[in-house]
């Protein structure tokens, strides 16, 4: 059973009130049939226990500027502004991604129910979701804190105009440092803490977390990261070298891509977090990468472990 924690998800209802304590925000991805089915199930659970809910479609969620914004959740929806205890994302891994901006703006777990392919970081809904909330409900699954990042980007001419507004952005599996549409090779110097790593040219380089790990990066020949790891995994794509070698950083560490002022790589170079592409109005001086500040808390009913998960997915 999960141990009691600042993230406990125990719902009651308050006695001398007769109202629902907690409140359950419904992400619901709407284009895929059976999450209807099931978005209504669960609607309808949670009435009959008394328990409050919101719901929101995937196509409503925020970008993953809106984290270090100072926007409040309300902004996004007004019933949000009330406590919200447990986000339930309704769809696959990119689903609870974008839902996870949001859950951490409400400093909430997240409790995903699969619907889509893989499901790294969902549960299965085989067995249904009523049973799977109801464990939540009852405190009855395991809380993983997961690692996220934090993203500056930093643009040429942006120490005589500021920019106006903060070029901070938020990503649970990654940032991707690509090449451009016009597909030059990026050139760049990779910083770790202050140290000059390496100077590479490639088709860029991807910053990653372990939780995305699994993910592009795993593409890109980085490594296979238990998902506890609270560091950073930095994979260059496709360098121009023999030497060119995977990193896993320490928790403290930060990481920055710099680019040559005024190059092709400035111009043209492509930054996309968690698959979602960013646009700036100027050329991009560097990228800042470190870990956030809160941790993604992610419940899991742990049927099958992250090792045997992998195993099947990627080895057999």
């Amino acid at each position: 059973m999960m141990q009691p924690s600042e993230y406990s998800v125990l719902f009651t209802r308050n006695p001398e009130k007769g109202q629902p304590k907690m409140n359950i925000l419904i992400v619901a991805n709407r284009e895929n049939g059976a999450t209807i089915d099931t978005l209504y199930q669960v609607i309808a659970y949670l009435d009959m226990q008394g328990i409050g809910h919101v719901e929101l479609d995937v196509s409503q969620l925020p970008d993953s500027s809106f984290v270090y914004s100072g926007k409040p959740a309300s902004d996004i929806l007004p019933d949000l502004e009330s406590q919200v205890d447990l986000v339930v994302p309704l769809g696959g891994d990119g689903t609870l991604l974008h839902t996870s901006r949001l859950a951490n703006v409400l400093n909430a777990p997240i409790l995903g129910i699969n619907f889509g392919h893989l499901g790294f970081l969902t549960n299965s809904a085989n067995n249904g979701a009523i049973p799977l909330l109801a464990d939540a409900l009852a405190g009855e699954i395991c809380q993983e804190q997961r690692v996220n990042l934090r993203i500056d980007v930093i643009c040429e001419g942006d120490e005589d105009e500021p920019p106006t507004e903060a070029r901070s952005f938020y990503a649970l599996n990654e940032i991707a440092v690509a090449r451009g549409a016009m597909g030059h090779i990026v050139d760049f110097d990779l910083h770790v803490s202050g140290d000059r790593v390496a100077h590479l040219r490639g088709d860029g380089v991807i910053i990653a977390t372990a939780t995305g790990s699994t993910a592009y990066a795993l593409s890109a020949g980085g490594p296979l990261v238990g998902p506890s790891h609270r560091g950073m995994i930095v994979a260059p794509l496709a360098a121009h070298t023999f030497k060119s070698r995977a990193i896993v950083t320490e928790h403290h560490d930060i990481v920055e891509v710099s680019l040559a002022e005024g190059s092709a790589s400035a111009h043209e170079v492509s930054l996309f977090v968690d698959g979602d592409a960013l646009e700036f109005e100027r050329p991009i001086s560097s990228v800042i990468v470190k870990t956030g500040e809160r941790p993604t808390v992610l419940l899991n009913r742990h049927e099958e472990s992250f090792y045997k998960k992998i195993a099947r997915t990627f080895f057999e």
